[in-house]
């Protein structure tokens, strides 16, 4: 199985409750088939509701972590010299579908102000890798029905901030941990294009009941670019 894959799983989980753990007591981890793929389990998504310190207080957000590695035709057509753990996986077309189901249930079934998706690969991206197009086919037409806020994944070593053209969803990148400074940017691909850094940075995200602020930084913690959203205007600047 793809290692970067674990270890952005691992990375992403441990900084959600890092920093989830600060904004109040009520969190709930709810796995659907909750394990990596090669697990044996027939898909995999993990949810974290997060709501605030507040009594009946509507959760803040809803975080939905999803395995991508296997939409991905190229691993399965041309894996090259890299060797993948399927198990679990096979008969991908199953495994895909019934993800997408899970998904797609979990979706209409929040309540959260906020939606979040999280997983390793990009939908949207002008850097080295660009757009994954099997998951513009396969997932981001559910996040668009569900009104899903935020897409962040990481893959392409860049930090990168891309709005819809069709939607509400904030497409951010936060990969600019290593393989910086390549250059290698698709100037033809700028549609929606707010930021793009090509060096090794961070990303945090703030989230309150109506607001959202999401601040990019380099690696001496130089702020680069912030996102401020509103659900109650539908508004987004940045500076």
């Amino acid at each position: 199985m793809d290692d970067d894959f674990h270890y952005s799983v691992y990375q992403l989980f441990s900084n959600a409750y890092s920093t989830l753990s600060r904004l109040g007591k009520e969190r709930n981890l709810q796995p659907i088939r909750s394990c990596c793929s090669g697990c044996g389990f027939s898909s995999w998504i993990a949810i974290i509701k997060y709501s605030a310190n507040l009594k009946n207080s509507a959760e803040i957000a809803e975080f939905f972590f999803v395995d991508t590695t296997p939409f991905v035709d190229k691993y399965f057509l041309e894996p090259k010299d890299h060797k993948y753990d399927w198990r679990g996986v096979l008969p991908r077309e199953r495994y895909l579908s019934k993800l997408l189901k899970d998904l797609e249930i979990a979706l209409k079934g929040s309540s959260a102000n906020w939606k979040i998706v999280v997983g390793h690969h990009t939908i949207r991206s002008i850097g080295h890798h660009g757009d994954t197009q099997e998951l513009i086919n396969q997932l981001l037409p559910i996040l668009e029905a569900n009104d899903v806020d935020m897409y962040i994944n990481g893959h392409d070593h860049c930090l990168e901030h891309i709005i819809s053209t069709s939607s509400q969803i904030q497409f951010l990148t936060s990969g600019g941990g290593s393989k910086a400074w390549r250059g290698d940017i698709n100037k033809n691909r700028k549609d929606g294009t707010k930021f793009y850094y090509d060096g090794q940075g961070f990303m945090s995200v703030e989230l309150e009941q109506t607001n959202a602020k999401v601040v990019y930084y380099d690696i001496y913690g130089n702020v680069l670019h912030v996102v401020n959203l509103s659900k109650a205007l539908r508004s987004v600047y940045a500076i």
